[in-house]
This record gives structure tokens, C-alpha cells and sequence, in this order.
């Protein structure tokens, strides 16, 4: 079975103004970030797409990226909605924001049924990483051993606001033996620091931290299924809980499930998690569209 790339896409872009920066162009012929995470997937061997995203931008969504991808790689949908896996639960009036992004996986059970390789919509991720996930996903995942894409921390930050990342912890192994979130992490003079409980800790440059880039198989999505009911009795009364792809990575590995690889990628990364932070993904995509890493018309 060829590796398919879901990818999420359902996100409410809170940071970003509520703009749908999911399908905003960046390119110089229109192209948003999804477009060159695709082409980079493409061309890595990925054969098929599963955009997660909601119901009400649906038509809309599929009218941006179904004329383009035609006869290029085959697609699928997935609705992420407020009422899926809740089974009896009352969902409070005060929760608009969707679950999470393990929630978004949990969405998948049924339309994805083989390894998959899963990545954010508004991430630029780089070629070097799909190869690698292609590679594993096709010659090393299974249901015990899956992977996360480890970036170098230095690669990944933002310069209009602190941003934050899964710092990951590994074994002699290189497996993965935990994944802590840190919340406020930004350039001081000229060191990295996260923010916790007002007190400041430096962090080395080359820190692998997750981009939410992972291999997965379809276990995973299984263990969402089981845990999301756990998530849900403590936390459907708080409008602001969410069930992320990150946690419950950690859930797996020390649950005894399996494994969970690091594969290390020197790529760099650039995303737009703030709206200022636009311009800059523009002028970092027409850097590489004029050294010749892409053309300038992806699709043509």
C-alpha cells in the first residue's frame, strides 16, 4: 500500500486574525504552502492526499486545489466537526474551536487504513522531509514503530513572536522517550528561551523539537479513539482543551504500545503563525523559486 499524506487543515487560525491562511498564496503563481508540501510529496513517491478540514469551507477548499491536482495525486476528504467521536456528550455552546489535532486524526478512522505521513497546512516543511518519511513510512512503520520528523530548533522559529514546540527527548536508540510542549519560545540577544511560570531557560540551537510532522500507522488512530473518550470526561466543560497529536504521541511510547523513531532532518522551516509573518514566507519561497529548488508555476 502506497503512503498517503493527510493533512490538516481545519484549524481556526486564532493568531492569524481568523483569516484562512490555509488558502492563502504565497507563490508567485498563487500557491499557497500546502501546494509546495504536495509537490515536495509528489515527488518523494506520496500518491495520495486526505485534506482534513471543516464542512462549511469545503466547497470552497475544493475549488482552490481540485483543478490544480487533478491527474497529479489522487484526494480525499475528511470533516473535522465538533460532534464526531463525542458519542452521548453534550458539546458546550461556548466551544467553537475544533477538538484538536488528534481529534482530526480520530476523524480519519475508516477513510485512512494504511501508514500515512501527517503535517500542518501552514508549515513549509522542505523537501529532505517527505523524502525521509516516504522512506520509513514505506521500509519501517508499522503499528509498533512509527516516527516523528525531528527539526533543529534554530530552524524553526519565528521573528514576530514567540511560537511554540514539542521539544523532543531520545534514547541511546534515537527513539523518542518524550515530547514536552513548550509554549513561549523565542530569540533573546542572542540565545533561545522558553518562558515558564516567568522564568527564563535557554535552549540549545540544535534542540530537536516536533513540527507536528509524524509517521503514523493505524494503530494511532485507534489509541485516539480509546483516549479521546478519556479526554472528553475531564475536559468537555473547558472550551479552550485540546487533544493534540503531541500528547498523545507521549501516550503511545510510555503506554508500551511501541516505538516511536527520530528522524532528523536539517531542513528549515518557515510557516505563518502570525499575520506578519506573511511577508516573510513570500520572500522565502521566492528565494527558492529563483535558485531553481522550484518552479515558478508549480502545476503548469
Amino acid at each position: 500500500m502506497q503512503p498517503t499524506l493527510v493533512i490538516l487543515a481545519a484549524g481556526m487560525a486564532s493568531r492569524y486574525g481568523g483569516v484562512m491562511k490555509q488558502t492563502q498564496s504565497f507563490g508567485p503563481s498563487g500557491e499557497t504552502i500546502m501546494d509546495y508540501s504536495i509537490y515536495d510529496a509528489i515527488g518523494a513517491g506520496f500518491t495520495k492526499v486526505i485534506f482534513i478540514i471543516r464542512e462549511d469551507f469545503a466547497d470552497n477548499f475544493k475549488a482552490i486545489f481540485e483543478p490544480k491536482l487533478h491527474g497529479k495525486i489522487e484526494t480525499g476528504y475528511v470533516y473535522q466537526k465538533l460532534t464526531s467521536f463525542v458519542g452521548n456528550a453534550p458539546v458546550p455552546i461556548e466551544r467553537t474551536k475544533p477538538w484538536g489535532t488528534a481529534h482530526a486524526l480520530l476523524c480519519c478512522k475508516g477513510t485512512v487504513n494504511g501508514p500515512f505521513a501527517v503535517i500542518n497546512a501552514d508549515d513549509f516543511y522542505g523537501r529532505d522531509a517527505f523524502i525521509k518519511a516516504h522512506d520509513f513510512i514505506l521500509n519501517g512503520c508499522t503499528d509498533k514503530r512509527m516516527a516523528v520528523l525531528g527539526y533543529e530548533l534554530a530552524n524553526t522559529l519565528s521573528d514576530n513572536g514567540s511560537v511554540s514546540r514539542g521539544v523532543i527527548a531520545t534514547n541511546e536508540q534515537n527513539e523518542m522517550i518524550g515530547i514536552t510542549e513548550r509554549l513561549k519560545i523565542y530569540q533573546k540577544d542572542n540565545t533561545i528561551v522558553f518562558e515558564d511560570n516567568d522564568a527564563l531557560t535557554e535552549l540549545p540551537e540544535s534542540t530537536k523539537v516536533s513540527m507536528n510532522f509524524f509517521c503514523f500507522a493505524p494503530a494511532y488512530i485507534d489509541m485516539c479513539e480509546r483516549e479521546f473518550h478519556a479526554f472528553l470526561e475531564k475536559n468537555i466543560d473547558n472550551p479552550k482543551a485540546e487533544f493534540l497529536i503531541p500528547t498523545m504521541a507521549d501516550r503511545y511510547i510510555k503506554s508500551g504500545l511501541g516505538v516511536i523513531e527520530l528522524i532528523p532532518t536539517s531542513a528549515k522551516w518557515f510557516g505563518v503563525t502570525y499575520k506578519e509573518d506573511a511577508p516573510v514566507v513570500q520572500a522565502s519561497i521566492d528565494t527558492l523559486v529563483k535558485s531553481g529548488e522550484y518552479p515558478n508555476n508549480l502545476w503548469a
